[in-house]
């Protein structure tokens, strides 16, 4: 057998928790970690999908409790929730998530909005130009709720679009255009707030285009996974976030 073919031994696993309707944290994950044999990726889901959530206020413990008892059999060096909703509902919904999950399994845990978090203390930035996919009414709450966790959202751009499924089929180009229309106003960084939208793998080309770093969603709770399961390297060509956590 070539050595060539052989698995790497031994990577850093970062157990993650995903939406059942999400296409994009997957691939991302995958695709960042291509260059990286010193880490892998575990994926479990929980029932999120269609334009309906049954716990519009709160998370499905059981079923994220669930996906991260599932995931620990694996014996993963971290587990983390890489989805958006906490900055809908609260950040305090995460804080108490990552508190259940590492009381249940023993395992260091993360989500994608307190990296946010620490990314906004690390850097020290005072303004956010926020782009989704998502409709008016959650938008608003959207930006309520990060505003009063102490992100700065100072604009916005949003598509009106309601289906969990749909956020993943958003073109390159209407990101680009999201992105480019926020730069305008100068923000001091770019938040692409969706992890099942594909902002990610444009952050080099923003940022090179505007000077604004872009932060996305999905590469945020990639990062917290692989800070909390003890990996220094971060992935290359992904944009200025990995600087930070």
């Amino acid at each position: 057998m070539s050595a060539k073919t052989l698995l790497p031994p031994s990577p850093r696993l970062v157990g993650t928790i995903t939406p059942s309707g999400n296409t994009v944290v997957e691939r991302t994950t995958q695709a960042a970690l291509r260059d990286m044999p010193q880490a892998a990726a575990l994926f479990a889901r929980i029932p999120v999908h269609g334009d309906r959530d049954p716990f519009p206020d709160t998370y499905n413990l059981p079923a994220m409790l669930g996906a991260a008892t599932l995931l620990s059999h694996a014996r993963p060096d971290a587990i983390i929730w890489n989805g958006s909703k906490g900055g809908g509902i609260g950040l305090s919904h995460d804080r108490d998530l990552v508190a259940r999950i590492s009381d249940a399994t023993g395992i260091a845990a993360d989500t994608s909005g307190l990296a946010l978090l620490r990314a906004i203390a690390a850097s020290g930035v005072q303004s956010i130009g926020l782009l989704t996919p998502y409709a008016e009414a959650p938008q608003r709450r959207l930006v309520e709720r990060l505003n009063a966790e102490g992100v700065p959202v100072v604009s916005e751009r949003h598509l009106g679009m309601t289906d969990n499924l749909s956020y993943a089929s958003v073109a390159y180009d209407t990101i680009l255009a999201q992105a480019r229309s926020l730069a305008a106003g100068k923000p001091d960084v770019l938040l692409a707030w969706c992890t099942n939208c594909p902002a990610a793998p444009l952050a080099a080309e923003i940022e090179a285009e505007t000077g604004i770093p872009l932060w996305d969603a999905t590469m945020l709770g990639l990062l917290g996974g692989l800070a909390a399961a003890g990996v220094l390297e971060r992935p290359k060509g992904w944009g200025s976030l990995g600087a930070l956590l």
